[in-house]
């Protein structure tokens, strides 16, 4: 494996680190709501590239 490689490599220790980190900077009521909202701004994105890739293609 190349070495500069290796620090991206993520264990399920790391995960369960971060995990607990999440948790006690956020607490668990509000995660959810974190979610949520990120949830929401993929789908807004991916609606915006799709709207953009159909006005491409009706511009060909």
């Amino acid at each position: 494996m190349i070495l500069y490689m290796l620090p991206l490599a993520i264990g399920p220790w790391q995960i369960a680190l971060i995990v607990v980190i999440v948790l006690l900077l956020f607490g668990g009521k509000k995660i959810p709501e974190l979610m949520r909202g990120l949830g929401s701004g993929i789908k807004e994105f991916k609606d915006a590239s799709k709207e953009e890739d159909d006005n491409i293609e009706k511009k060909e």
